[in-house]
């Protein structure tokens, strides 16, 4: 049996049923053995949105994704997937191939330190010691992307490895992992958390993109109905308990965030997301309790403040507070008037946001084109959504209702993974039979990082509607005017003249969904952009992607934040 035979049956053994790749010498074969072992290879047109699509997938079905890409080159273009999926905590599975074991230290081709430099973004970085030994080191790669804080594994295969043979009799074949192992925490902690929240004059829940993952939506649900605790939703924690429960307080997020007493943080971290926890987003007196996996994580930038560490998995420590609550025979309805408090500070600021959305002027800004999406596309519709603005706005613009709805640059602010992410999704889609369409959701610049993934989504006829909002820049752009005006000196170079965040105005990126046979629309109005919605969404899911590239005020921004944190640039 050949190597790369043996390695596609353990990864279909280990219930691989995706592989998004870039084929080349040596892994070729081994694509190919793993279509023959029923897993389906997704080939795409660049490694990092491999790996980006592999690991969407990790994180939307609590399997590692499995990225393979080729030596050297191949592998380099892939660490931007394992770097994010690593800051993601999302489980992924690299496999790379490799020159010769006998051509090692003699300049092979793309001959490069693979297994050394990947063990920086991998939980697990190795070699198969022998053919007979590769089930052994797929099995172990998949439990460890899965166990505790979920992350990446590499796999490194020489090709001399992938095109030997053995007898199969002598491989050592393993069963499927099942899942990760699961945990409760302490229950003496459990109490003191509970005690903690009832006796608050303030208390917040925040529920972060790992509770999504850790599919803990029915407990979380749970506490919040027997608690009567506001809530504030990460961008990608949002649907986990839906946007329009009476509860939710995203819309009053600063206003929460300095004023809570007592905030229970699920699946969620105090980095810059959160603002490290720290005066004045937050109290200076407020009380921290952690629930997290990953038990390293318990006190990190809690600093002097007190804090309450819950280490389990949130389902199950969810179910625990609940649990503990009952006994307490808590009323639910205590912090009644700290919930209307932020409930009036969330319609103030929505009143606002409506006041800009129901603007009839153009060119549009962002507002006005969520408003559209908002009103016609499916109230389930998962979405991807890429960019500075674009991105931003549509978190608040934008509502889930189901868990894992939302997905966006996280944790480490990658900008590329749009396409990469809605491919993955799309194909889950069409999987699990929802009849739904992917909205790919991406500002100009965003779009440009993956745009001939394009050809993949058109290629394997996957159910994304692509909307690119186009302001012409990196979170501003330039009129067409003032482009000219930058760069028709004879006596400056462009390079001098031209803004540097300013792309070129007269773009026309719905081309590219005609060069590959694909339906492109271009608009400026919000009749236009309504027409294209309603005309997208009536597409069968089997007629493949369509774009809609939508015009915008090149100095259309977000509206003003009351802390500049990561906004204090001067543009």
């Amino acid at each position: 049996m050949e190597g790369c035979a043996i390695l596609a049956k353990a990864l279909a053994d280990q219930g691989v049923q995706y592989i998004f790749g870039v084929v080349g010498v040596p892994v070729i074969e081994l694509s190919i053995a793993a279509q023959n072992a029923g897993i389906r290879y997704i080939g795409m047109r660049n490694e990092q949105a491999a790996s980006y699509a592999a690991s969407a997938l990790g994180y939307l079905t609590n399997r590692p994704g499995v990225c393979l890409v080729v030596s050297g080159p191949g592998l380099v273009h892939a660490f931007a997937g394992m770097a994010n999926a690593a800051s993601n905590a999302w489980p992924l599975l690299v496999i790379g191939g490799s020159s010769d074991s006998d051509q090692e230290e003699m300049g092979a081709f793309q001959e490069f330190p693979q297994t050394r430099l990947s063990s920086a973004y991998c939980k697990l970085s190795a070699r198969p010691s022998s053919l007979q030994a590769i089930p052994v080191y797929v099995e172990k790669a998949v439990r460890t992307c899965c166990s505790g804080r979920p992350g990446v594994a590499y796999l490194d295969f020489p090709g001399d490895m992938l095109m030997a043979t053995c007898p199969e009799a002598n491989v050592r074949w393993l069963r499927k992992f099942p899942a990760a192992p699961r945990c409760l925490a302490e229950r003496s902690a459990v109490t003191d958390a509970v005690r903690a929240l009832n006796t608050a004059k303030k208390p917040l829940i925040i529920i972060g993109k790992g509770a999504a993952y850790g599919e803990a939506e029915a407990g979380i649900q749970e506490l919040v109905e027997v608690a009567g605790i506001p809530y504030l939703p990460t961008p990608m924690g949002k649907g986990v308990v839906p946007d329009d429960h009476r509860c939710c307080v995203a819309a009053a997020r600063s206003r929460a965030l300095s004023q809570s007493d007592t905030i229970l943080l699920l699946g969620a971290r105090l980095n810059w997301i959160l603002h490290f926890g720290q005066p004045p987003r937050f109290r200076p007196d407020v009380k921290i309790i952690q629930v997290d996996i990953c038990p390293e994580e318990l006190g990190n930038n809690c600093w002097s403040m007190p804090h309450i560490g819950l280490h389990g998995t949130i389902a199950d420590v969810a179910g625990q507070l609940v649990s503990e609550a009952r006994n307490l025979r808590w009323p639910g309805t205590g912090h009644q008037e700290w919930v209307q408090e932020l409930k009036e500070a969330a319609r103030h600021n929505q009143h606002a946001q409506k006041a800009t959305e129901s603007l009839t002027t153009t060119p549009l800004n962002y507002y006005q084109v969520f408003r559209e999406v908002r009103e016609i596309l499916p109230k389930e519709t998962l979405t991807v959504s890429e960019g500075a603005n674009t991105m931003d706005v549509s978190r608040s613009s934008l509502p889930c209702y189901r868990p894992r709805q939302r997905l966006d640059a996280g944790t480490f602010g990658t900008m590329g993974i749009g396409v990469g992410f809605a491919i993955a999704a799309a194909l889950l889609e069409l999987d699990r039979k929802t009849g739904r369409h992917v909205l790919c959701l991406q500002g100009d610049s965003a779009f440009g990082f993956s745009a001939m993934e394009m050809e993949v989504a058109c290629r394997y006829s996957l159910p994304i509607i692509f909307l690119v909002v186009n302001n012409n820049g990196i979170f501003r752009g330039c009129s067409s005017s003032d482009w000219s005006d930058a760069v028709t000196s004879e006596d400056v170079h462009p390079g001098i003249s031209a803004p540097p965040t300013a792309l070129l105005p007269s773009a026309r990126y719905e081309k590219i969904a005609h060069a590959f046979g694909a339906p492109g629309v271009f608009v400026r109005t919000s009749e236009e952009l309504r027409s294209a919605l309603r005309n997208a969404t009536s597409r069968s899911v089997t007629a493949g992607p369509c774009m809609i590239h939508v015009a915008i005020d090149p100095y259309a921004s977000r509206k003003a934040q009351e802390h500049d944190w990561l906004t204090r640039s001067r543009l």
